[in-house]
């Protein structure tokens, strides 16, 4: 009997001992897989200027940070309303076909700006409603452009672009000699370079005024 007790325990820790193998193996695939699709990484070069990951540790924000932060949203917000306000008028196919990606661009950058603000355990505030900022699609900037006719709708949309994404390029500028995080300051970067190309892309689409109208 004692011999038949012996046996069975051998048994058991030898069933125990695969077990624990499988489990391991299961752990290192799933972390192989893990690593392979981006888990945790912060230094991937993202294939657009704000496809970056929104970081999953914590990140200190200083003033000029949460500033920047704080501005871009809403700025980002009104340049999306312009361009949804656009689909619903007669425009320049150029201009429509930038604006398509000028708003991939914006939404992914709020994604962004979002996760940032997140991981610095700063709540999102609209410290600049009803301001009239350089650079902001205001309501009423947006109701100016519906009272605008089918005509000039092209050209005045294209000023406020024009306008928001060159002052997006100060507030960068900005951020980068001022900023503390160097996650925003990276981001804030990549932001910059892909504004500089969207206003070249603007300024050079077919048809495009020699000096586009202000905003």
């Amino acid at each position: 009997m004692d011999e038949q007790i012996m046996v069975e325990r051998r048994g058991l820790r030898v069933r125990a001992g695969r077990l624990v193998g499988v489990v391991a193996t299961l752990v290192a695939t799933a972390v192989a897989v893990g690593l392979s699709q981006g888990w945790g990484r912060t230094n991937q070069a993202p294939a657009a200027s704000s496809a970056a990951a929104v970081p999953i540790a914590p990140v200190v924000l200083n003033g000029t940070d949460d500033a920047f932060i704080r501005l871009l949203i809403p700025m980002n917000e009104g340049a999306l309303a312009l361009i949804d306000q656009l689909d619903t008028r007669p425009a320049d196919p150029s201009l429509r076909a930038l604006l398509g990606e000028v708003r991939k661009a914006h939404r992914a950058e709020l994604r962004d700006l979002r996760g940032l603000l997140a991981a610095g355990n700063v709540p999102e505030l609209n410290i600049h409603e009803g301001h009239q900022m350089p650079g902001m699609v205001t309501e009423a900037s947006l109701a100016e452009l519906r009272a605008t006719s089918d005509a000039e709708v092209s050209s005045r949309a294209a000023g406020l672009i024009r306008a928001h994404l060159a002052q997006t390029v100060v507030l960068c500028r900005g951020e980068q000699t001022a900023g503390g995080s160097p996650e925003l300051k990276a981001l804030a970067g990549r932001i910059q370079q892909a504004r500089a190309a969207e206003l070249n892309s603007l300024d050079n689409r077919p048809g495009a005024p020699t000096a586009a109208p202000g905003g």
